[in-house]
C-alpha cells in the first residue's frame, strides 16, 4: 500500500485549560482545523472553567525540557507556538529547548492574564520572557495590555500609538509583530502587523459576544499552523485573522458554560 504524504507538524508549548476553550486544548483544536498535526509540551496545569481560573499547577522545568527533547527528537516540527509560561524557570527551559533543537517558525503569545482577570505570568518573570524568548520569535502576538507590560508603558499609550508600539516591540528582537486590537473597543477590531519593512492593518467588524475565551491562544496557534504549511508571516497572520473572526462569529450562536464561552474552532466542519 502506498503511503500518504505526512502532514506538517506544529507544536504547542503552553498551559492546559481544563474547560477546553484555551491553552493546549484550543491550540490542538486549531491545528487540526487548519490541517496540521498537533503535538504538545505542557508547561502548566490549570483548574479553570469559563468563569475563573481557580489554581495553576506548574510543571517542573526539567520535565518540560524532557517533553521538548522527545518531541523534537522524533517529529519534524515545522512550527512552534509558545503560550502560557508562568515562571522564569519554565521560560528559560523553553528557550533552551527551542535553541538546542533549532526550532523553526516560533510564534510567541505572551500570555499574562486570563480572560477572567487571573494573573498567569509572575510579574518577576516578564523580564525573563523579554530577554530569553522574544528574540526567538518569528511572530510576536501581544494584545494591548500585554504590549504595555512588555514595554513598561500604559495601555492608553499603546492604544494611541500602535505603529510606534510595533516598532518598539520589534526592537525587543522578534522578527515580526502583530499587535492585536481586541481590547481597544469600538465597532471594529483592528490588528496591526509589522516586520520592519511591511505594515498591514487587519480590520474586522467586532462581534458582540461574551464567547471570546481562548481567542488569543487560537489566533497564535492559527499563525503557527499556517507557518507550518509554508506561509510567510504576513500570510499566516492574514489567515489566522480570518479563521479567528469566523470562529468568534460561529461561537456567538451557542452557549457553553456560564462565563466567557469558547469560540467555535470547528465552525467549518460542524453543521
Amino acid at each position: 500500500m502506498a503511503r500518504s504524504p505526512s502532514p506538517q507538524v506544529a507544536l504547542t508549548i503552553a498551559g492546559s485549560d481544563s474547560s477546553g476553550g484555551a491553552g493546549i486544548q484550543a491550540d490542538l483544536k486549531t491545528f487540526s482545523a487548519l490541517g496540521v498535526y498537533g503535538a504538545s509540551a505542557i508547561a502548566a496545569l490549570t483548574a479553570q472553567n469559563t468563569r475563573e481560573v481557580r489554581a495553576v499547577h506548574d510543571v517542573p522545568a526539567d520535565f518540560l525540557r524532557l517533553q521538548l527533547e522527545l518531541v523534537f527528537g522524533d517529529l519534524d516540527v515545522a512550527a512552534t507556538k509558545v503560550g502560557m509560561l508562568s515562571r522564569s524557570e519554565v521560560i528559560l527551559a523553553t528557550a533552551r529547548g527551542l535553541t538546542e533543537h533549532r526550532a523553526r517558525n516560533v510564534v510567541l503569545d505572551p500570555v499574562m492574564v486570563s480572560k477572567g482577570g487571573a494573573r498567569l505570568l509572575a510579574p518577576e518573570a516578564v523580564r525573563t520572557l523579554i530577554e530569553a524568548l522574544v528574540p526567538l520569535a518569528t511572530v510576536l502576538t501581544p494584545n494591548l495590555p500585554e504590549a504595555a507590560e512588555l514595554l513598561g508603558c500604559s495601555e492608553a499609550e499603546v492604544a494611541s500609538q500602535p505603529s510606534r508600539t510595533c516598532e518598539r516591540l520589534l526592537g525587543l528582537g522578534a522578527r515580526s509583530v502583530v499587535l492585536k486590537g481586541g481590547h481597544a473597543g469600538g465597532r471594529h477590531s483592528e490588528d496591526l502587523f509589522f516586520d520592519g519593512t511591511v505594515w498591514e492593518r487587519l480590520p474586522a467588524v467586532r462581534v458582540l459576544t461574551d464567547n471570546t475565551h481562548g481567542t488569543g491562544c487560537t489566533f497564535s496557534a492559527a499563525v503557527a499552523a499556517a507557518l507550518a504549511r509554508g506561509c510567510s508571516p504576513l500570510e499566516a497572520v492574514r489567515e489566522a485573522k480570518a479563521y479567528v473572526t469566523a470562529a468568534i462569529e460561529a461561537g456567538a450562536r451557542w452557549r457553553l458554560g456560564h462565563g466567557h464561552g469558547p469560540v467555535h474552532h470547528f465552525h467549518a466542519w460542524w453543521k
